[in-house]
Order: C-alpha cells, then structure tokens, then sequence
C-alpha cells in the first residue's frame, strides 16, 4: 500500500519511524460522469481566472487566505513545511486512556502504522505494551494541511492511528431530541424488549451493500437493451408508513421477526420418513424380544415351583399368571417370589399362592 505520510511516533525517548497507510479501500459507489443530454458528450471543468477569463494551469494556482476586510495573504507549500511545528513529521504521544472511554463521535478516519526502515523492534514494543497496558495512545501530528488529534491503538498485530475530532468540532446534540413531553408505558417497552430479543444479535460480516448491485443490475440492464427489473417495495408495503398504533406496529414487528427467523428452518414431514419407519421397527423388534424374555423367564420360574410340588394344574396356573403380567414388574416380581420360596422348600406355600384350590392337593402329596 502507498504511504501517504511519513515521520515517526514519539513515545518518550523512543522514536519509531513509521509510515501511515490508508485502512479503507474503494469506498462502495458507482461512479457516474456527468453528460451532455442532447449528444451523451462529457461534461469539462476548466479552472478560469475571474478577472481576466484566462484559462489557468496547476502550475499558475497558488494558496490565497482572504481576510474580513478583502486583502489577501498568498501562502507557497514552502511556508507551510517551514512551519515551527513539533507534529510536522512526528506523531507525539501525550498519554493514554481506555480505548472504550473515547466516544465514538471523536472517532474519524482510521490508518494503518507501518514500521519504516529500522522500526521493527520498537514498533513491537510500543504494540505489546499497549496490548499489556490495555490502553490506547493520545497523540497529535499533523498531516494534510492541518493538525488533528489521533487515538493509536492495536488491531490485531497492527498499530492502527484514528484521527480524532477536536472537541469543538463536534456539534451539540441540544435541539435534537424531541422537544414535547412523550410518555412510553412499561407495555411498550416491554414490547419493545421483546422485538430485540426477536431480532437477534446482528453479525456485521452478514451485510451487503444492496443499493450498490441493485445500481449495478440497473446500469448493466441499460447497457444491454434490457427493461430493468421490477419496482422495489415501497415503504408502505413493508409497513414504514405512518405509524397509528404504536403498540400494534410493535406486535406485527416481533410477528414479522419471529417469522423471518422460523423461516429457513424446515418444517417436519406430517408423514414419516424411510429412516424414522426403520428406527421404529427396530424398537418394536427391541420390545417383542423384550416380552418375549420375560415371558420365558415367568414360565422357567413356573415351571420350578411346580417342579417342587409335581402338580400339572399348578403349572397351568402358574403361566397364566405370568402371562397376564409379561409387561409389568409385579409379575415379574411375582414369579421370583415364587420361586425363592420353592427353593427354601417351602412347596406348600408357593403352590397355595400360585394356584389356589388345584395346587393345595398337590402340594398335600408332595408333603
């Protein structure tokens, strides 16, 4: 990048030569020329001398500072560099603060400082110890004509030099609020609250310059013969028209926004897909198998205690049982019971609990 200023950055004892580049590019515009209607020629400015007409080159135009009273003080770019100025060439620290203490009106033009021939080492020390301190440097110097107030700080691994407007370059903001007493309720405001929650947190990456390519679709359209594309949406199709009622402006807002972000999202099928058909066999699978385990289980334990008391009737009984509580845990806890008390020979009283009036016959054979 072109240098556009030259000096050094004063930080006490420290000089570091730097050269000050440009940190915004082409600004977004489509440049137009001005033409002549009638024969599409372009339009000239020619620099004439008001008294005698005579067309004047850049070699004839001098600087001229006219007084109140009409005299004139011509000023050459050699007075100018002869100026007894401690910021001609030099960029000098005069302390430091926050960065966030500096209100943003203050904030101009930003450029990027670049180490000149030398400059390395202390370029990176002025950084780190700001990056360190957390601080930003107040400096004056000056450059293009005038002298300006600067803010330096770190961007990433750059020192980056904001100019500053002077205190009273900065208009007051008295006469431009709104002078008639205006009431806001808590439900507007709540309202209000609610609109920003639903239009989220904005990501400036995500911008783009519409009206730019919208110009640009336009002029390339003419170029080509063609009709240029429709009317945009006016803002009272959007809704930007006078506004009536304020907290319903606000409703369709948070309607509008809520939408909006709804809207990428895609809505679920009301009919089921190949994937989720398969996963659903998989659980009906999972849950015969299931079943089908615990039913055998019952029957085993059945089959145990009836083993112990060699009634039939006992047996049936037992399996029914089990069978009408497959999908329950009493049966299941039933049947361990059953089984525990088969095991501690006590065949009488299992049967007695497992199969009433038929198993007490057996288990009285068994005794």
């Amino acid at each position: 990048m072109r240098a556009i200023w030259k000096g050094a950055i004063s930080f006490g004892l420290v000089s570091i030569p730097v050269k000050v580049v440009s940190a915004i590019g082409s600004e977004h515009s489509v440049k137009f020329h001005q033409m002549h209607q009638s024969d599409q020629g372009r339009v000239r400015y020619r620099k004439v001398c008001e008294l005698d007409g005579e067309e004047l080159s850049q070699g004839d135009i001098v600087r001229g500072y006219t007084a109140s009273d009409g005299r004139v003080a011509v000023v050459t770019d050699d007075d100018l560099s002869e100026l007894p100025l401690p910021t001609a060439r030099t960029i000098e620290v005069h302390g430091f603060l926050a960065a966030d203490d500096v209100d943003p009106l203050r904030l101009g033009k930003p450029y990027y400082l670049s180490p000149d021939t030398s400059g390395a080492k202390p370029y990176v020390l002025m950084r780190e110890a700001l990056r360190r301190s957390e601080k930003a440097a107040v400096a004056k110097l000056a450059m293009r004509g005038h002298e300006t107030l600067a803010l330096v700080r770190v961007q990433d691994d750059v020192l980056v030099l904001h100019q500053l407007y002077w205190p009273d370059e900065v208009n007051s903001t008295e006469g431009v609020a709104p002078t008639e007493r205006v009431r806001v309720t808590d439900a507007e405001l709540d309202m209000a609250d609610t609109l920003i929650g639903a239009l989220g947190s904005a990501d400036l990456e995500e911008f783009h310059d519409e009206y730019q390519a919208a110009v640009e679709e336009l002029v390339t359209a003419k170029l080509e013969g063609a009709e240029p594309s429709a009317e945009p949406e006016s803002a009272e199709d959007r809704g930007g028209g006078k506004v009536i009622d304020l907290m319903a402006a606000l409703r369709q807002s948070v309607e509008a926004a809520q939408g909006s972000r709804k809207a990428p999202r895609s809505e679920p099928s009301s009919k089921p897909s190949a994937k989720d058909a398969d996963a659903k066999k998989t659980v009906s699978k999972r849950a015969a198998a299931k079943t089908a385990s615990s039913r055998s289980s019952g029957a085993k334990a059945s089959t145990s205690t009836s083993g112990g008391s060699g009634s039939g009737s006992a047996k049936k009984t037992a399996a029914k049982s089990t069978a009408k509580g497959s999908g329950s845990s009493t049966a299941k806890s039933t049947a361990k019971s059953a089984a525990k008390s088969t095991a501690g020979s006590s065949g009488r009283k299992t049967a007695k609990s497992a199969s009433k009036a038929p198993a007490r016959g057996a288990a009285k054979k068994t005794g």
